[in-house]
């Protein structure tokens, strides 16, 4: 019960990785509340827009007047329109996948900063991606994305260091993660499973990840076990970024 009374909200909740990262954080006591573009029929659940700056206040204000305080922040929406390089990606796709993935991010750190420097503490952790460090040809949109995400968190960390004593700001970076949407994808009957080989191969592990271990790294950099930790990058991809 390491987050036993601590008010937590977690976007991206509906499914994926978001989802897990809910159920992990609910069984370590904490008291969630739940964002997501899609509606909820959960207890604590809010349906929003992360790249909406409106959106983000009013969360902000409401969570605050409900539970006194935010004691974590975990920016897990995110999207992944397409493959595309960068001669067949379109500037729609990228604006899109920016704004939730990185302008999304970057709303959640910027509004939630105030009352977590009021109480003293606070931990934001923001879900990167093994793109964050490496690059891939084929997803230029989201690659770039994530390598946002980094450098994001790495200034935010910086800025509370020096402002906010007892604030921090963290990142978990996954490999390709065994979430519905990746499923989906690997159940094509043309690609699918030559996909999925490939993919394992490229692990030195063998393996895709598992949300509940994404979720069990958010879970100690969200808690006061790691209370020594910031502008940290926690990758969870069975060795794919050592090669």
């Amino acid at each position: 019960m390491i987050l036993a009374n601590k008010v937590a909200i977690i976007t991206g909740a509906a499914s994926g990785i978001g989802k897990a990262i809910a159920e992990r954080f609910r069984s370590a006591g904490a008291r969630l509340v739940l964002a997501d573009l899609a509606a909820m029929p959960e207890p604590g659940s809010h349906q929003m827009d992360v790249s909406s700056e409106s959106d983000w206040i009013r969360l902000i204000s409401d969570v605050l007047t409900e539970c006194d305080r935010i004691d974590v922040l975990v920016n897990a929406a995110g999207i992944s329109l397409s493959n595309d390089t960068i001669e067949t990606c379109t500037f729609e796709t990228l604006t899109k996948t920016f704004d939730v993935n990185l302008c999304g991010t970057f709303l959640g750190c910027k509004h939630v900063i105030a009352s977590m420097r009021d109480q003293g503490s606070g931990s934001i952790v923001n879900i990167g991606s093994i793109f964050s460090r490496v690059a891939d040809g084929k997803c230029a949109a989201y690659t770039a994305s994530k390598g946002g995400v980094g450098m994001l968190t790495k200034s935010t960390a910086l800025h509370l260091a020096k402002t906010a004593p007892g604030v921090r700001c963290n990142q978990v970076s996954p490999t390709f993660t065994l979430t519905p949407m990746t499923e989906q994808w690997l159940a094509e009957p043309s690609q699918g499973e030559v996909h999925r080989r490939t993919l394992e191969k490229a692990h030195p592990m063998g393996r895709l990840g598992q949300p509940w271990e994404i979720a069990a790294a958010t879970l100690f950099l969200a808690s006061d076990e790691s209370r020594a930790i910031t502008g940290a990058d926690f990758v969870v991809d069975g060795g794919y970024t050592a090669q």
